[in-house]
């Protein structure tokens, strides 16, 4: 628009701040303005082009994000008495009972300490790896 505008003036023959060289310059100045005003992007480019970055933001980061979440839920909802499980604080424990929105999971090596646990603070059904190797003395 500011082009536009500097190029009326050149146009007219007033050019502010006057003088030959100030004439001069702005008449070479004019053609550059309006050739860049005319490869501006097409508004409707713009748009396909937000649409593909949404696009790629869409199934690089929310769409993967949606499936671990659902395939977690899938894996909560399928607990039942008698799984090994581990909880998002690293405790493994064993589920002795399932109620509506928790677990009683017991942890320890005997067994004997039972605490209700969240359903979504399970992580997976995992058995613990526990070796009981002796340890050698030199």
């Amino acid at each position: 628009m500011l082009s536009n505008f500097y190029a009326l003036l050149v146009d007219a023959g007033t050019v502010v701040g006057g003088g030959e060289a100030a004439s001069t310059a702005a008449s070479n100045a004019t053609p550059a303005a309006d050739a860049a005003a005319a490869t501006g992007l097409n508004p409707i480019l713009m748009i396909v082009l937000w649409a593909a970055v949404i696009g790629l933001f869409y199934f690089f980061s929310i769409r993967p994000q949606s499936k671990r979440e659902k395939k977690l839920k899938e894996m909560q909802a399928g607990i039942k008495a008698g799984d090994n499980v581990l909880t998002t604080s690293g405790f493994f424990g064993k589920v002795s009972d399932v109620g509506d929105d928790c677990f009683i999971v017991e942890f320890g090596t005997n067994r004997g300490v039972r605490i209700p646990v969240r359903k979504s603070d399970i992580v997976g059904i995992h058995t613990p790896n526990i070796t009981t190797k002796p340890v050698a003395q030199p």
